[in-house]
């Protein structure tokens, strides 16, 4: 059926799809099982780029609903100048059950015409792409740099075929590969096991609204694909509580960078010098340190102050030479991914 449809005529094919259907859409808001991503449907503020859920620069900037199989798997605004994603929105309901897939990176067909079909595809060979990262540009080499297609909405925070629809290059930004298989890897493991402690609700559901974004530089992959120079992830949910609990991490794209867990306010206030008043969550997620509720060992509930970020504590001596420890580690100390296809799912597991 799918060959069928991409041997219609253009105006044809538009007539079959509803506009508020489109993968490559003018709002999220435009399609409810993609407005589903952002916490009760508030997209981050990002002046000059997304202001209230509108997207200031249309040419520039595409809202991605990220269709995979027919069902919309996570959110993603795109930037077609540099050719990497601002962030990509998504939703962590648990950890996968299953091991990493043999999945081939995808593309967006819409971001080249919006005719095109609405799911992601592998690239063929009759289909130029222009608008977006490839394959092709990941194989060239930089002196002086080793880069991976690093996935903003990881692969290893989702099951099935949700991890398989992070494959795509629109979720792709080229990332420092010490970095990626490094302190961001570690980060990504804690973090998880940070959610699913934290993030869930009186009936013991688990989720948690994530925001994963990047900040771009003036360097550039073979001369189109911007090679950005801070990552970021922030998330907002509600502990067994009802309360809100948020924080946040970023780093360099540097190996062996350090990467900062703090509170949600000192992310937005580190990103304000790029964005200016950037807001990544409603006003209710809390910028400053709050009480949250885990389970020990026994099973018993015991309160600790965050800091805001992922399982981050205030500690007495023993916490911190641990976190000192920490510190000193080099990239080059962490068990590094296979030669697989240099991607970041889970790689220092395998």
């Amino acid at each position: 059926m799918m060959g069928v449809l991409n041997h219609l005529s253009p105006l044809l094919l538009l007539s079959l799809l509803p506009p508020a259907l489109s993968h490559v859409v003018e709002k999220f808001s435009d399609v409810p099982d993609c407005e589903k991503f952002f916490l009760e449907g508030t997209t981050p503020n990002l002046p000059g780029i997304l202001v209230d859920g509108i997207v200031k620069n249309e040419g520039r900037y595409k809202p991605i609903c990220q269709k995979y199989k027919n069902i919309y798997r996570f959110a993603t605004l795109y930037d077609t100048t540099n050719r990497i994603p601002v962030f990509s929105a998504y939703t962590f309901t648990g950890p996968p059950t299953n091991c990493r897939p043999s999945q081939r990176w995808m593309i967006e067909p819409q971001l080249e015409d919006k005719h095109y079909t609405r799911d992601m595809m592998v690239a063929g060979r009759r289909l130029r792409v222009e608008h977006q990262a490839t394959n092709a540009d990941y194989k060239v080499k930089i002196k002086g740099m080793h880069l991976d297609r690093g996935h903003l909405f990881p692969c290893s925070y989702a099951d099935d075929d949700t991890m398989r629809s992070t494959f795509t290059l629109t979720n792709a930004v080229p990332q420092e590969r010490g970095f990626n298989r490094g302190r961001w890897s570690q980060m990504e493991g804690r973090f998880r096991k940070y959610l699913e402690k934290n993030c869930k609700e009186a009936e013991d559901q688990m989720k948690a609204y994530v925001v994963t974004g990047a900040v771009p530089s003036n360097n550039k992959l073979n001369k189109r694909v911007n090679i950005p120079d801070l990552l970021w992830t922030a998330y907002c949910c509600k502990n067994k509580l009802g309360q809100w609990v948020a924080g946040a991490y970023w780093g360099k794209n540097v190996k062996g960078e350090t990467v900062n867990s703090n509170t949600l306010g000192e992310l937005e206030k580190e990103l304000t010098s790029f964005y200016k008043d950037f807001k990544v969550f409603p006003y209710y997620c809390p910028r400053k340190a709050i009480q949250s509720v885990e389970q020990d060992e026994t099973g018993r509930n015991r309160e600790r102050v965050l800091e805001g970020g992922a399982g981050q504590k205030r500690s007495g001596k023993g916490s911190r030479e641990r976190s000192m420890k920490m510190a000193r580690r080099t990239a080059d100390e962490l068990k590094e991914c296979d030669e697989e296809d240099e991607c970041d799912c889970d790689c220092d597991e395998k």
